[in-house]
């Protein structure tokens, strides 16, 4: 785990301890908040056509960064109480995703792996 990822994770158990938050930080309840928190990045673009999304003002901007690092907290916070290294899994995950998305087959195209398998 990068150290950065240590740094934050660290971090945030201090505050819930501080908050004595632990107790409602079960893996449930953290994956069921980082949904809450998804959804709330989804609103910063519902309404806007694909251009106006590129496009965003200062002050969309900074409603869009404040739920991205939410979604990243609880992500490292759920991380901490499973005992994932965050960033190994995404290493791995990423070399899954190039296994089921060989690049001379799904090149330009957004179908689902499944429909490149035999």
């Amino acid at each position: 785990m990068s150290d950065s990822f240590k740094q934050l994770q660290d971090a945030m158990h201090q505050f819930a301890t501080e908050r004595d938050w632990d107790q409602f930080h079960s893996p449930k309840n953290l994956a069921m908040a980082l949904t809450v928190e998804a959804a709330e990045l989804q609103e910063c673009f519902q309404w806007l056509t694909e251009a106006q999304s590129k496009e965003l003002d200062e002050q969309q901007l900074a409603a869009v960064r404040d739920e991205i690092a939410d979604v990243q907290l609880y992500l490292i916070r759920l991380a901490g109480k499973l005992d994932v290294d965050v960033e190994a899994a995404c290493w791995a995950k990423m070399k899954k995703n190039a296994e089921k998305y060989p690049a001379d087959q799904v090149k330009g195209s957004a179908k689902k792996y499944t429909h490149y398998q035999d």
